[in-house]
């Protein structure tokens, strides 16, 4: 999985953020890896048939969202 930081998220917390992201590959993965961290799914946004957006609150007022097709 790819990270877009659109807030600019400091060096050290952008890279940990996508190294631990980069081995996700399903939601079902996601869900875990957020619960293990105390984040959870608080909406999915239906975009069209296949795809859809996934918003995960995080830590510090982020928000992450997730494209998943």
């Amino acid at each position: 999985m790819e990270l877009e930081d659109r807030v600019g998220l400091p060096a050290a917390d952008s890279a940990v953020l996508r190294r631990e992201l980069a081995d996700l590959v399903t939601l079902h993965d996601l869900i875990q890896w957020g619960l293990a961290r105390g984040f959870a799914v608080s909406a999915v946004v239906v975009q069209d048939e296949f795809t859809h957006d996934v918003v995960m609150p995080a830590t510090g007022g982020n928000v992450l969202v997730f494209d998943s097709t």
